[in-house]
């Protein structure tokens, strides 16, 4: 297969001031460095600095990043036009590339629409937005609507995480083709525990936003400590933990609610090993990795039914619910605790490996590059 020069340039990137934002989009770039050369280019703006171009040239995992970050200002249209320079300046320091991996159908890749547009260089995107799915319709702006139709249509291929948010693509007039690739897991990374836990333990990671509902989890977990409930939760992330300190406080169960914040890839694999099942209780997904990386590490999931999580949760994986409902999460929760539900740890790595793994992803977005540069 011939090494072709792929750019990824994304709406969504880590970087200092978004330490795990779109680390998904990081995890896809990876995957795809395994076939081919990669290069990163992303574009923020800092409110607090003040020269107005700074270049963060970085090598990660064997992929150079380009993070160009700009003067922030209180003007969108400004910032806007700011952004398109940085992407400008920075895309004239990378290798030509043969084709342009974008990702989310937001204004920034207007970038990826010019390149085609000015170098005939090909573009793809890969899109995780809620925002994008047909549910949300009503609540997304027109103009972020206009804009992701617009740059879709422009594009070679849309490849959204789910079936369900292609659903809501299609629904907004975008007729390029489309293919569902899913989000992507280390599977080195994460993986099944040796031992067997002395407590039962429940974890819950995530940028603990409202509709991620943590609080629901920490406040149904101290009313099941309270029947004589024995097990263990974890939970924590990127977000503000007050809340949940607030609401374990002095518990007389307060030793068994681990509470931490944000997590290297590593310290959340490490946390999934040491537990058996996942909760996710939120409003609105799209394809969470959190819960491909609960199937790698072979524990079982607790989740809401909402978006595309459906689409990937095999048989006997857990347990979904119909709302992000307390009583719900409750009787979930006794009835995966019970030595009735069957847990099959081998069958979930298993499904992990062929749907997630860094090669199975790589290998799919190869193909549908080969496709369009053949």
């Amino acid at each position: 297969m011939e090494k072709k020069n792929i750019l990824f340039i994304s709406s969504w990137y880590p970087n200092k001031l978004e330490l795990t934002n779109g680390n998904f989009v990081q995890r896809h770039a990876e995957a795809v460095s395994l076939i081919h050369s990669v290069e990163v280019l992303h574009s923020i703006g800092d409110p607090f600095q003040t020269e107005k171009f700074l270049f963060d040239d970085q090598l990660k995992n064997g992929i150079r990043i380009l993070i160009v970050y700009y003067k922030n200002s209180s003007n969108p249209v400004q910032n806007f036009i700011r952004r398109m320079k940085a992407y400008s300046m920075g895309f004239k320091k990378m290798q030509k590339p043969d084709l342009v991996h974008a990702n989310v159908l937001h204004n920034n890749i207007l970038f990826a629409v010019y390149l085609k547009r000015k170098l005939g260089i090909p573009f793809v995107v890969t899109e995780h937005w809620t925002a994008l799915r047909e549910i949300n319709a009503a609540s997304t702006s027109a103009k972020i609507k206009k804009i992701a139709k617009f740059i879709g249509n422009e594009a070679s291929a849309i490849l959204p995480v789910s079936a369900d948010l292609m659903k809501g693509l299609k629904s907004l007039g975008i007729k390029t083709p489309m293919k569902v690739i899913p989000n992507v897991v280390n599977t080195n990374l994460f993986e099944p525990k040796s031992f067997p836990n002395e407590r039962f333990t429940f974890i819950h990671v995530s940028n603990l936003i409202a509709r991620k509902n943590p609080e629901k989890i920490v406040k149904t977990a101290l009313k099941l400590f309270g029947k004589g409930y024995d097990f263990n939760l974890k939970i924590g992330g990127d977000g503000d933990v007050s809340e949940l300190e607030a609401l374990r406080g002095n518990s007389i169960y307060k030793e068994r609610i681990e509470i931490f914040g944000t997590q290297t890839l590593d310290e959340i694999a490490k946390k999934m090993k040491t537990s058996d099942c996942f909760i996710l209780l939120s409003n609105d997904e799209n394809q969470p990795c959190v819960i491909a990386e609960s199937f790698a590490s072979g524990i079982n999931v607790i989740s809401t039914n909402v978006g595309g999580i459906a689409e990937f949760f095999p048989h006997k994986a857990g347990i979904l619910l119909e709302k992000p409902d307390e009583k719900l999460l409750e009787e979930a929760m006794t009835k995966i605790m019970s030595d009735h539900f069957v847990k099959d740890s081998s069958t979930l790595v298993k499904y992990a490996q062929n749907t997630f793994s860094v090669d199975a992803i790589g290998k799919q977005f190869s193909e549908v590059y080969n496709e369009i540069l053949k």
